[in-house]
């Protein structure tokens, strides 16, 4: 107790020295390492795979104030809250008949037959005309897909589905000319039937002059029996022997889209209209997307919103929430909710702003408003109080940790038991330390946690607890985090992690106003100040440990250093500390040489980083994670690479703006094991 009440009379200092662990995402959005749409998620191999379309900043020449898509990136997740980025499996310059600058990857699909998996996706062809649905398949949900040359012929639209029938028939429904559907031949690449003579009606142009459509050729029908009013996005799936048809639906004029459905006996209808699954969103985003999925005896409905992008609503986020039926087979109408699903543990961040429920005088609002992506805080008034469920307290000490400010006092309750008050005097984020009563928890440890405020007025960003291995915080040193290299190489980790790096004193980047926010870490802008050359021979010349730069940009005269990371993820934020450098608003650069005895292909490189960051393989740009992140292992993965006999060049660089940074790197073969025959050097 005395080592803890000294702890916390120097808790402002510890605080900003000290790294929160990573976060869970257990709650909604699911997706924060970059904006996804359009989710259709599907059950393989025992996991859900979630196919997504990819929102990114339009480039130079294109529309800006519309949707900008240009690959398509694979998750996966067997808890609905740890989600992998399995990297991009399909981007628009792979696509033989496609626009490579159309930006126009919209809603995906993925099913499995016939031992392959079909990967569906519209992309604008290369005549320029409407829309076609192209298909890419692979041995693995994960890819690597190969696209087909063609796209399915007589398909003019966006947005396609695919439902395959208890007796292996495949169904295929798009948008576009309302919504359409038709049998597709057991390939699952033609469709079954002659094609019909489609006839546009007659329109007028501003002038008043009637504007003639040529005829087109197109497969399958319309869906009869939808209601009247904008549709797209068609989603169907079959329970319980009837055929739902489910959709976007703009059912108000001059509104926002809902989520809405058909049901029938027939997996063509006609459809019996049904009603609402999701209402509009409330903060007036204009689209949303929608799949439905049976994942361990639940009913999931995963939809998007524009929670990280709340002025941009080309921004979306991918949510998930609990779908149920009536037992007419009817759907109930789904509420979105901020605490989405899955188990949170307590030993990471559990975000209380994305609540199960809140009570009193009680609001949420972004951490920082100019950089959404950071997340929410509630902000807690005497009397008021906010609850989150499906807490998991399995290997936790008695001591909870609250990132707060503000100047008022907290209860924690635990299953309606008081364990713990606080105190909380900051003018700014940090973390209080607190001893708590015993956790009395109901099965499987799974308990819920509520926050109440008992005086005053406080914000509170998350609240964890200490795991039993985790000691008490102490100001760190360089030495708690590196080791300088005594040895001519080293080997991967158990896990495959590279820890041996060529660091560079950090580059200041503190004039330069776009890392005022982190959300200025786009695709876009990274290349221009993270991948050029700040002094001669860069991205050439291997460093030697002790060597000396210098940067022209900033003036600085910088040192590399050989070390040795005594954890999997490299902590440039302490690296700068312990040197007594600059900390925000710099660049990191890192270099390592991979030496392989023997030739080994198709691997990818896995990484995380805490900030945006570009990888180089043998001088390759081969990955680039934008924008702001909280680093998770394997982050991102490249595409199917090649490490050559003899030596190998990684290099990476890492942005820091006004928070922590970190990063990890590990390569992995076509199953995601780690690869870890090879030996890693500095000189």
């Amino acid at each position: 107790m005395e080592n803890l009440n000294r702890w916390r009379k120097t808790r402002v200092l510890f605080s900003l020295l000290c790294l929160p662990p990573l976060l869970s995402q257990a709650q909604n959005p699911i997706i924060s390492s970059q904006f996804t749409a359009d989710p259709t998620a599907r059950v393989f191999n025992e996991k859900i795979y979630l196919y997504p379309s990819h929102d990114i900043q339009a480039p130079k020449g294109q529309r800006q104030d519309w949707f900008c898509m240009a690959d398509y990136h694979v998750f996966s997740s067997d808890n609905l809250v740890d989600w992998q980025d399995h990297g991009v499996i399909i981007s628009q310059q792979d696509v033989p008949w496609g626009n490579p600058e159309a930006y126009s990857m919209w809603a995906p699909d993925c099913v499995y037959k016939n031992g392959k998996y079909y990967f569906f996706f519209p992309n604008a062809p290369k005549d320029g005309r409407g829309f076609g649905i192209g298909v890419a398949t692979a041995n693995s949900p994960a890819g690597p897909f190969t696209c087909e040359p063609q796209p399915i012929k007589g398909i003019s639209g966006i947005d396609p589905c695919v439902l395959l029938d208890d007796d292996g028939s495949a169904y295929i429904y798009w948008g576009g000319m309302g919504i359409r559907g038709a049998k597709l031949k057991d390939n699952l690449l033609e469709v079954d039937g002659e094609l019909k003579e489609f006839k546009f009606p007659e329109r007028k142009d501003e002038a008043g002059n009637i504007i003639k459509m040529p005829a087109m050729k197109l497969a399958g029908d319309e869906m009869k029996g939808l209601p009247e009013g904008f549709k797209e996005g068609p989603f169907a799936f079959k329970h319980n022997g009837k055929y739902y048809l489910t959709f976007p639906w703009v059912r108000k004029e001059n509104g926002t889209e809902t989520l809405a459905y058909a049901m029938s006996d027939s997996p063509l209808g006609p459809w019996t209209f049904k009603g609402i699954i999701m209402a509009e969103h409330a903060n007036g985003c204009w689209t949303n997307h929608h799949s439905i999925v049976n994942y361990k005896g639940q009913w999931y409905l995963f939809y998007h919103r524009n929670d990280y992008s709340p002025k941009f609503d080309k921004n979306r986020s991918v949510c998930i929430d609990k779908l149920s039926f009536n037992a007419d087979g009817t759907i109930q109408e789904v509420k979105p909710t901020l605490r989405g699903v899955g188990i949170s543990k307590a030993t990471s961040p559990i975000q209380i702003d994305r609540y199960s429920s809140i009570s009193g005088n009680a609001t949420t609002d972004y951490v920082m408003a100019f950089m959404p992506q950071m997340g929410w805080q509630v902000t807690l008034q005497k009397g008021a109080s906010v609850r989150y469920a499906d807490v998991d307290f399995s290997g936790i000490k008695p001591v909870a940790v609250v990132r707060a400010q503000g100047n008022g006092t907290i209860a924690i309750r635990v299953n309606n038991k008081e364990i713990a008050t606080m105190e909380v005097n900051a003018v700014r984020m940090s973390e209080e330390y607190t001893p708590t009563a015993k956790i009395a928890t109901g099965a499987n440890n799974i308990g819920d946690i509520e926050v109440v405020c008992t005086s005053g007025e406080v914000q509170i960003d998350w609240v964890r607890f200490l795991s039993e291995n985790e000691e008490m915080p102490k100001a760190p040193q360089l030495s708690d985090y590196f080791d300088k290299t005594t040895t001519a190489s080293a080997t991967p980790d158990k896990d495959g992690f590279i820890r041996r790096w060529m660091l560079l004193e950090p580059i200041s980047k503190k004039h330069m106003k776009e890392y005022s926010s982190n959300l200025n870490f786009t695709y876009q802008f990274m290349p221009q100040e993270l991948g050029k050359e700040y002094y001669p021979g860069q991205f050439k010349k291997f460093p030697k440990d002790g060597q000396k730069v210098k940067v022209a940009a900033s003036g600085q005269t910088l040192q590399w250093h050989a070390l040795d990371s005594k954890r999997f993820n490299v902590k440039l934020f302490r690296f700068a500390s312990g040197m007594k450098k600059q900390m925000y608003s710099v660049l990191f650069w890192a270099t390592t040489i991979i030496d392989c005895d023997e030739e080994i292909k198709d691997v990818r490189l896995a990484a995380g980083s805490n900030g945006a960051s570009m990888w180089w393989f043998n001088g390759e740009n081969v990955l680039t994670l934008e924008s702001d992140r909280r680093m998770v292992k394997d982050d991102g993965t490249s595409k199917r690479l090649t490490l050559h006999k003899g030596r190998n060049i990684l290099r990476v660089a890492v942005a820091n703006g006004p928070g922590m940074s970190d990063m990890c790197a590990r390569f992995i073969d076509e199953k995601g094991n780690a690869i870890t025959n090879y030996t890693i050097k500095t000189k």
